[in-house]
């Protein structure tokens, strides 16, 4: 049994009448990634505040770093993302990190050390530009989410989360993200980010628990969670614009059972019994224009439409985070 990072046995959270967590059980090895997924309203907030202890459970145990209490001294071996942004909008950044750094007990010059390798690490000074010296409000939506996380990482903690951390990011500052994450991993860091997201899940997780409507689906290990989804599923790409008779022979329910489709990609399911390479010499009679086709092991996207499926989805929304 690995050393965890986090356990939690069976906590729940009621808000009046409803319940936004029941019964959630999960453990998180340390120096591992981890992510907590589900649709918006799912309760992986929550969940996230009841760890951090913003918010108590009204009953269940949460264990952080082997205690079962969150001192102030284990508070700040954590750092947290959260998914409301905030920072002062007329500090100066450098002053605003520094102020971060220090209420995390960081001294001023290891503070202003990490400020700048941080600010150049994420592209916010180069020769041309210091945006370290600009108020917070001169900055774009982007800048201030990559300050929001500098500032969530200068006192070097030992488990980082990160609430919904890719929301509204461009794809240059998510892959800066990304790499960072992977990173922290190398340096026997444990992330856990939530996320409705997952392809950015996929890429970067080594466990998932997915939740809906405030209780666990499933959770495991993202290779343990691929391979007990015992489907045949087929990755295909077409060129060209798929023509009638490609459609009609994806939607021949002896050889698809169900079909993500975007518009050139397509995730496919195949019928029990059906045999994909008769699917292939259908589609390239046709006139498809076939430029990838291969048997996978389904998406966690499309386990989580299994799973949860989209009245579960849904019906989350409408629930707290």
């Amino acid at each position: 049994m690995p050393e965890l990072a986090l356990e939690l046995r069976g906590i729940t959270k009621r808000f009046a009448e409803h319940v936004a967590v029941r019964e959630l059980s999960l453990a998180v090895p340390r120096g591992s990634v981890y992510g907590l997924l589900g649709p918006n309203g799912a309760g992986k907030t929550t969940t996230i505040r009841m760890i951090l202890n913003v918010i108590a459970p009204d009953s269940g145990s949460i264990t952080v770093l082997g205690s079962p209490h969150l001192t102030p001294g284990l508070l700040d071996r954590l750092g947290y993302l959260p998914e409301e942004r905030g920072l002062y909008k007329k500090m100066q950044v450098r002053r605003l990190l520094r102020f971060l750094a220090e209420l995390k007990g960081v001294d001023g010059k290891t503070a202003d050390r990490r400020i700048t390798e941080w600010l150049e690490r994420l592209s916010l000074k180069s020769p041309e530009k210091d945006w370290g010296n600009a108020k917070v409000d001169e900055l774009s939506r982007g800048m201030q989410q990559k300050v929001q996380f500098i500032g969530t990482l200068l006192h070097d903690p030992d488990v980082v989360i990160l609430d919904e951390p890719f929301s509204g990011l461009d794809p240059i500052n998510a892959q800066a993200l990304k790499d960072v994450v992977v990173e922290l991993k190398r340096r026997g860091k444990t992330v856990v980010f939530s996320t409705h997201l997952m392809d950015n899940a996929e890429r970067l997780c080594d466990s998932v628990c997915i939740i809906a409507r405030g209780e666990k689906v499933l959770d495991g290990t993202v290779v343990g969670v691929k391979s007990e989804h015992h489907k045949l599923n087929v990755a295909l790409s077409l060129g060209g614009d798929p023509s009638a008779d490609v459609s009609a022979v994806l939607a021949d329910r002896a050889l698809v059972l169900k079909m993500d489709d975007n518009n050139r990609y397509f995730e496919i399911e195949m019928t029990a019994g059906g045999n994909p390479q008769l699917l292939l010499q259908r589609l390239v009679g046709a006139g498809a224009q076939v430029q990838r086709f291969e048997l996978i092991q389904p998406s966690l996207h499309q386990i989580f439409l299994d799973r949860v499926g989209a009245a579960g989805v849904e019906e989350g929304m409408q629930g707290h985070g």
